[in-house]
């Protein structure tokens, strides 16, 4: 042994250093990725790799932003589109909150429930287009539909999950106080599966988007699927453009949704990876 107390040919072992990043530091990390794709983007146009046939250049693109905006198409098409994912979006976060309550905290509702929503999550929701058009027709109630089908799942899984995971000593201890059912639900169950629940609107929200694209494509007469099928028709690769972009901000709005939101309801926990 040396005189250090270790073995010989061993290393007295350092303890690992965390070096707090601020917010402007990693936010201009993050912006990294995004710019190299559009400089590679401009390179690619500019040299003539990409052609307007196959994909509009950046300036292109920036002048059918202006164009849509200036005769109000886009903002219309936006206030529709939004207005479908939020109104399917707020029907599919309730179903699914409801159902995984009552299939985590309630034994009859597992027994009744659980096996079958766990068989219809397995199907598809963009199999069910041809369905809702026969049941609900070509109007706004079958889009709206799809997108709630199609966000009620991941918040059900989240929540049941959530639902199950809490303490059932504590469970029992508020109700040897006389806490009912549904005080234990909003004050102990709920705030200890506030992970999960905050998961599971992730898992929701951007599913909303995705739904929305494929909602859209019923026959939609405004929208931004509505200006897709218009570009398409015309071979408007800009305007293509400018959707396929609408679509991507909206599901990453949604995730800053989300991250501010956790934020706010769990200020305790640390951004994974933040002060590495």
């Amino acid at each position: 042994m040396s005189d250090t107390g270790l073995h010989p040919g061993l290393v007295r072992p350092r303890p690992q250093r965390r070096r707090a990043r601020s917010r402007t530091y990693s936010a201009t990390v993050r912006t990294l990725g995004p710019l190299a794709l559009l400089v590679l983007w401009w390179a690619a146009s500019a040299t003539g790799l990409l052609t307007p046939d196959v994909l509009a250049s950046p300036a292109e693109v920036l002048r059918a932003i202006g164009e849509l905006w200036g005769n109000g198409q886009l903002p219309d098409a936006l206030t529709t589109s939004l207005t479908r994912s939020a109104l399917g979006l707020l029907i599919g976060l309730a179903a699914g909150l409801v159902l995984g309550i009552t299939t985590g905290f309630t034994r009859l509702g597992d027994e009744l429930l659980d096996s079958s929503i766990q068989t219809l999550r397995t199907i598809p929701f963009l199999s069910l287009v041809p369905l809702f058009m026969v049941w609900f027709g070509i109007n706004e109630t079958a889009k709206i539909l799809l997108i709630a089908v199609a966000t009620t799942f991941p918040m059900y899984v989240s929540t049941s999950s959530g639902v199950r995971s809490t303490d059932p000593e504590l469970i029992e201890a508020m109700r040897s106080f006389g806490m009912g059912r549904l005080a234990l639900v909003r004050e102990v169950v709920l705030p200890g599966a506030l992970p999960s629940l905050l998961a599971g609107l992730r898992l929701s929200m951007t599913l909303s988007v995705i739904a929305l694209i494929a909602a859209e494509e019923i026959n939609a007469t405004a929208g931004i699927g509505y200006l897709m099928s218009q570009a398409q028709s015309y071979a408007r690769t800009d305007i293509l453009a400018v959707c396929i972009l609408v679509y991507g901000l909206l599901g990453l709005t949604a995730d800053v949704v989300v991250r501010l939101l956790e934020r706010l309801l769990m200020p305790w926990r640390t951004p994974q990876g933040a002060t590495r």
